[in-house]
């Protein structure tokens, strides 16, 4: 079993992967204040040019977002760790598709994420729990 090294936490997250994760807080936070409307409009532009990501990707993102922000790793938290973990994705050159929607079994719980190849990243409930009501994926070429 190797030691941690000296850029890594506990968590596993690299240092540098750590800063990008803090330098998209801010927009991401910013984001989740707009209406739905608006969030689909900036992140179609956003997308532009990327590759789309793969789950490994998507998951490493979303991990290094939680890794830096205890409100994105919170359950309150989904608006604005979906929305970092895919602009963190976009300055690696890729995009997840970011999805927000609703639960199909009562209660209703509104919910935001993101998904690769075709599959939640890091979610917890089966695949299929929550319905998308906005989703915005890697652009066509």
């Amino acid at each position: 079993m190797s030691t941690p090294s000296a850029l890594e936490r506990p968590s596993g997250v690299p240092l540098g992967r750590r800063l990008a994760a803090r330098l998209v807080l801010l927009p991401a936070l910013c984001l989740s204040l707009l209406p739905p409307h608006r969030i689909r409009t900036v992140l179609r532009l956003l997308r532009r040019g990327a590759a789309p990501a793969t789950a490994a990707q998507a998951q490493l993102a979303r991990d290094a977002v939680c890794a830096v922000s205890l409100r994105c790793a919170g359950p309150k938290g989904c608006l604005p760790r979906s929305l970092a973990a895919a602009l963190l994705c976009r300055l690696g050159g890729s995009w997840p598709t970011w999805c927000a929607g609703a639960s199909v079994v009562p209660p209703f719980t509104a919910h935001a994420w993101v998904e690769a190849e075709g599959r939640p990243v890091g979610e917890a409930l089966p695949d299929g729990y929550y319905a998308p009501l906005l989703c915005v994926g890697p652009a066509t070429r």
